[in-house]
């Protein structure tokens, strides 16, 4: 099964239970696949978390019950997963700009989301480049955070890290270590779901030949076979676009899987907001 036809799965079965209280693993049993890969493709397929789309549907379908007139305020909020009152018109004002009440008196206009139906690019339009390649196990030295993947926390935490990580000289540090087989600095994701239920470990670190560093954690990322991706652009932009088409054209069409693991982000020297940047992705495929 592909992702795109996981994801359809999983947006059929929270479209099934928009009125029940679903959770993120239920979602993502759907899905057939892991909680953290599925949220991550989720929001790099539609550019929203999987609660803004849940919110989004909800309160979409709630202003055109209000519009019908047959039911109370009070009613529609709670039919829609709201407790209160006062916190249903709070969130149905911040999408459609009106209050519950002026929808029901016919005043002004509302924003509606509609139900997703993902498709597959494969024109092929734009070239990618990559190539799979088959490397041995090598170590990484650096800094490790946890973030959770509820509501997209992790997506506000780790620019953050990055900032400090590029403000207090560690990535410096981390290039002066940068004695092993991949050049450059490294974003490393890893899944924690094992572990611990909607948290993810991320890295930022630089790969070595060698033991420990003082003031730095270590870890081995595995032998495996990788998909590299080159990515040319400035950043962010560059990266996120590159992931979406990874995961939208180049999955369904290659024949190849992602095979869990570590997945790489690579930055190479030069200018991250140039044009003319060039980084890498590495996944882990089978």
């Amino acid at each position: 099964m592909s992702w795109i036809q996981s994801m359809q799965k999983a947006i059929d079965f929270m479209e099934d239970h928009l009125l029940e209280d679903i959770s993120m693993e239920e979602i993502s049993q759907a899905a057939h696949t892991s909680l953290f890969h599925f949220q991550r493709i989720f929001s790099l397929l539609t550019d929203m978390t999987v609660a803004e789309y849940l919110r989004r549907r909800r309160l979409t379908l709630a202003a055109q019950e209000l519009r019908k007139g047959e039911r109370k305020i009070i009613d529609v909020a709670y039919t829609y997963g709201y407790e209160t009152p006062e916190s249903f018109s709070r969130a149905f004002r911040k999408q459609h700009g009106i209050s519950p009440r002026e929808v029901r008196s016919y005043r002004g206009k509302m924003t509606a989301y509609n139900r997703l139906v993902l498709q597959v690019n494969l024109k092929g339009a734009d070239p990618m480049e990559y190539e799979v390649v088959e490397k041995e196990a090598f170590q990484v030295v650096g800094m490790k955070e946890e973030f959770s993947c509820v509501n997209g926390e992790n997506l506000k935490g780790i620019p953050q890290m990055w900032g400090k990580v590029n403000g207090d000289g560690t990535d410096q540090k981390l290039l002066k270590e940068n004695t092993g087989p991949v050049k450059g600095l490294l974003g490393i994701c890893v899944d924690k779901t094992a572990e611990k239920k909607n948290h993810i470990d991320y890295w930022i670190a630089a790969a070595r030949d060698g033991g420990e560093v003082e003031g730095l954690e270590m870890m081995e990322v595995p032998k495996a076979n990788w998909a590299i991706f080159g990515v040319h652009g400035a950043m962010p932009h560059a990266m996120q676009d590159t992931w979406k088409k990874i995961y939208s054209e180049w999955f369904p069409s290659s024949g190849y899987e992602n095979a869990g693991g570590p997945e790489l982000e690579v930055y190479h020297d030069g200018n991250p907001n140039s044009e003319d940047y060039y980084s890498e992705i590495w996944i882990p495929v089978k």
